[in-house]
């Protein structure tokens, strides 16, 4: 495949998926610009691995690249992202890619969410909020579907139980 073929694949992968991208992306590190450089990232690596591209699912494909831009990015960066006070309470609501306006209760749910450890962020949003269905999750993260499922209990059951400690109640 030559370098234009390539081009053009990519840029109709970017089309197709740069907001799914993006969102997971923002979502793991709370940051708009660096979660736009990430994603440019990520498809510029998926522009270099595209041989390897093996056609099964290609929002899979790049969330996992993205997954991978992301942890490395943190690693390098950001050590302590996760656990950093500040960022749990930072939240930018000029946000209009992720959400026009955060109620209350949602904003109480991001920040449970990020209090919660890296892999059960992880199987949150790729299960919760972007929709991935068990076997797609599994591919991404590098699981087995039974570990996709045990890590998705057990993060739900520690998020309720985040959510709860903060005094958090859903009206019912």
């Amino acid at each position: 495949m030559n370098a234009q073929e390539k081009i053009k694949i990519i840029d109709q992968l970017y089309q197709k998926y740069n907001n799914d991208v993006y969102q997971f992306i923002y979502f793991m590190i709370r940051d708009r610009d660096t979660a736009l450089d990430l994603m440019q990232d990520t498809f510029i690596r998926s522009f270099e691995r595209l041989e390897q591209f093996k056609g099964i699912n290609e929002k899979s494909w790049l969330i996992k690249i993205a997954r991978n831009r992301t942890i490395d990015y943190i690693r390098k960066k950001k050590p302590l992202l996760f656990y950093n006070e500040q960022n749990v309470d930072r939240i930018d609501d000029n946000s209009p890619e992720i959400i026009a306006i955060l109620n209350e209760n949602e904003r109480e749910l991001y920040r449970a969410l990020n209090k919660l450890k890296r892999t059960y962020q992880e199987v949150i949003i790729l299960r919760k909020i972007n929709d991935f269905s068990i076997k797609e999750t599994a591919e991404i993260l590098d699981w087995n579907e039974q570990k996709v499922k045990n890590n998705l209990y057990q993060a739900m059951k520690s998020l309720k139980s985040d959510l709860i400690k903060g005094g958090y109640h859903d009206g019912a």
